[in-house]
């Protein structure tokens, strides 16, 4: 007992002569070792599991084509396994099906075979499983690396068909954004959000719809694609005591720049874009911060007729993305055939994991 409240004693001594700031640091910078060692750790162990499930896919590839060996080398092998490792679940029929099957879609392919390796095994098997196309594999691979998805936000992601949405978006932002910012950018636009998450009325205006997404505001920012914050909404802009609003205004970490969001529960007009140039030459002049990049503006309408929005959009000059809304799932079917070339798919997807 006399021992423990010597130590005591002395760690009060000592504690008194460190500086509070010095020593918080110190943990800090402690605690960020940690964390990188973890995290590290964690990837190294990651690396490993899906090495080692590749090439049991691999084995059993070999033996079915070289031995002839037939369906029942899965079935028992996975119960030898078990039994052996009775502690280590991975083994059973169905995951060593998947194996092959994992092992047979990448073995080929040099581009993606390395990029499964940064992503979980429970990851890879949502988009092995929900994915066909390799571009739309690799869309969600490296989002998800990107953006640290869960495996319910990649479902929501998948089943929300966001990687067409991106695709087809309707923006300016080559014009009016550097080559910088122009593919970040341009990835945190939709072309078509889906708000199945809100509970509207048959008659309702915008002020219902904005109300909505408040109170929606998680699921609405996991909508929205996963880098943006919340600041406020109805932001008042106040010039010489003229007042205007904007309906929402969030933060976009990555591209560092604020975003202007008007919400539009009809269709598209042309003078909606006038509305948000002004908003966003305000914002730049009076609300931008120094270092933070050009504000963007997103108006979000009920619908959307895509040659009008591209007149609109041709002559604007500040970074603007039109959207249309959806409070089902369901996709309209005409999009898949508006999917850029795949050459440009892969341009694209090539910016993901840039910052």
């Amino acid at each position: 007992m006399l021992s423990i409240w010597l130590w005591e004693c002395l760690k009060i001594i000592l504690m008194k002569k460190i500086p509070q700031s010095d020593y918080q640091s110190f943990v800090k910078e402690i605690k960020e070792k940690i964390f990188y060692a973890q995290l590290n750790a964690m990837q190294a162990v990651n690396h490993e599991l899906l090495s080692l499930y590749t090439d049991i896919g691999k084995s059993i590839v070999d033996k079915q084509e070289n031995l002839g060996w037939g369906k029942s080398v899965v079935e028992n092998l996975s119960h030898d396994l078990q039994k052996e490792f009775p502690g280590i679940k991975g083994f059973s029929v169905d995951n060593l099906w998947r194996m092959r099957k994992f092992y047979l879609t990448y073995k080929e392919n040099g581009k993606l075979a390395p990029l499964v390796q940064e992503i979980g095994w429970s990851h890879n098997i949502i988009i092995l499983e929900k994915c066909q196309d390799a571009l739309e594999k690799e869309f969600y691979i490296r989002m998800t690396k990107k953006y640290g998805w869960t495996k319910s936000i990649l479902i929501h992601q998948i089943e929300g068909k966001s990687y067409e949405r991106y695709l087809v978006n309707q923006t300016n932002f080559d014009e009016n954004l550097t080559a910088k910012y122009r593919y970040q950018a341009k990835l945190s636009v939709k072309d078509s959000y889906n708000f199945n998450f809100l509970e509207l009325s048959r008659e309702y205006d915008e002020r219902e719809l904005e109300l909505g997404l408040l109170k929606n505001i998680r699921s609405f920012l996991l909508e929205m694609g996963g880098d943006f914050s919340f600041i406020a909404n109805q932001y008042k802009l106040d010039l010489n005591g003229e007042d205007f609003f904007i309906d929402l205004l969030l933060y976009h970490r990555r591209l560092k720049c604020l975003v202007a969001i008007e919400l539009k529960a009809t269709d598209f007009k042309p003078e909606h874009t006038g509305q948000i140039q002004f908003y966003l030459a305000v914002l730049d002049d009076k609300v931008r911060q120094e270092g933070e990049n050009p504000s963007i503006g997103i108006i979000i309408c009920k619908t959307k007729n895509r040659t009008v929005v591209e007149y609109a959009l041709r002559n604007t000059k500040s970074p603007v993305g039109v959207a249309d809304y959806a409070v089902s799932k369901t996709l309209p079917g005409e999009l898949k055939g508006l999917l850029p070339s795949p050459d440009e798919i892969i341009r694209s997807l090539s910016y993901i994991s840039e910052d």
